[in-house]
């Protein structure tokens, strides 16, 4: 025992340990080979003891181990110049941006209704991104949405200008009935300004299957503008042209920023256009593959960036993708 506590560092404690307790030459467990040589009186008497020994010899060493660490510890911080005392640094932890967020909402609001979530290339075909949507090379409709090419062979890639070449990508490899939402990101050649973006964020839906209505689409759409908002927003729907569908539509809402009174963000209107929809074009769906005289469908492309600025208040749509952190910090 006393051995034990002159051991000032873990290498003699290990030292003592191996003299006693040491498989081949331990002194302890020589004693307890040798009991086996003892009668049963004498086994019974030297047995307890030893084992009595044993148990406190263990229970020592275990405790100075402890005292050892612990001196090595207060060295090691001595050493360091390190103040315990002093509050240690709390790790941040990351944030889901506001545009992730909401579209995440919307994702299982629409899984709720039965839809999938799909997804597409942001470097897309000049066939997918227009032709398919029945917009061909002469259409005035290209006009409307000044984008990115990019430099190959025949000139017919593109930076997606919308999500909707996912809708005829989804009817060729779904077929119908299909009920689809497609969140992503799109491009533009855009001014910017508070509410223009050359980068910005759509979610493309589309529902195809027998006898599908206008009706259906504008029950879809309350659905998701009440689940997103968590109370009733009041929209207005107004005719729209778009090539790839027919009748088209757009849908208006009262601007959240300013209640309707009119700011820079809906340009003093007191509306925002929030997304434009209607019912599929019949050259739409026979460019996927499907049969116009059997299966009708509606398409939508929601202004997701526009979403949150309504939700949160954001009234620059610049700061979204400004990588500023002050700004997701706040979410």
């Amino acid at each position: 025992m006393k051995e034990i506590e002159k051991a000032v560092n873990s290498k003699k404690l290990g030292e003592v340990e191996q003299k006693y307790f040491g498989r081949k030459k331990g002194l302890l467990n020589d004693v307890l080979k040798k009991l086996k040589d003892l009668s049963n009186q004498e086994k019974k008497k030297i047995g307890k003891l030893a084992n009595q020994v044993k148990n406190e010899l263990t229970q020592q060493i275990k405790e100075q181990k402890e005292i050892l660490q612990k001196k090595q510890i207060e060295k090691s911080i001595q050493k360091q110049d390190l103040d315990i005392t002093r509050p240690g640094k709390v790790a941040k932890s990351g944030r889901l941006s506001p545009l992730s967020k909401v579209q995440y909402e919307l994702e299982d609001i629409f899984r709720s209704l039965g839809f999938v979530i799909l997804d597409g290339p942001e470097m897309e075909s000049d066939y997918y991104n227009f032709e398919a949507l029945n917009i061909p090379a002469d259409h005035p409709a290209r006009d409307m949405q000044d984008t990115f090419y990019v430099k190959d062979q025949n000139n017919k890639l593109v930076l997606r200008t919308h999500t909707s070449p996912v809708q005829v990508r989804a009817m060729l490899e779904h077929g119908a009935p299909i009920r689809a939402v497609v969140p992503g990101r799109v491009f533009r050649y855009e001014a910017l300004d508070a509410s223009h973006e050359n980068t910005f964020n759509q979610l493309e839906g589309i529902m195809i299957d027998e006898n599908v209505s206008i009706a259906n689409l504008i029950a879809v759409m309350k659905t998701l503008l009440k689940g997103i908002f968590k109370k009733p927003v009041k929209v207005r729907l107004r005719p729209g042209y778009f090539p790839f569908v027919e009748p088209g539509f757009e849908l208006d809402i009262n601007c959240l920023i300013c209640g309707g009174r009119g700011c820079s963000v809906c340009k003093q209107t007191g509306w925002l256009e929030l997304l434009p929809c209607g019912m599929i074009h019949p050259n739409v769906l026979k460019a996927g593959g499907i049969d116009s005289e059997k299966y009708s469908g509606f398409a939508f492309g929601l202004g997701l960036t526009r979403l949150v600025m309504m939700r949160y208040g954001i009234d620059d749509i610049r700061h979204i993708n400004s990588a500023d952190l002050r700004f997701v910090r706040q979410f």
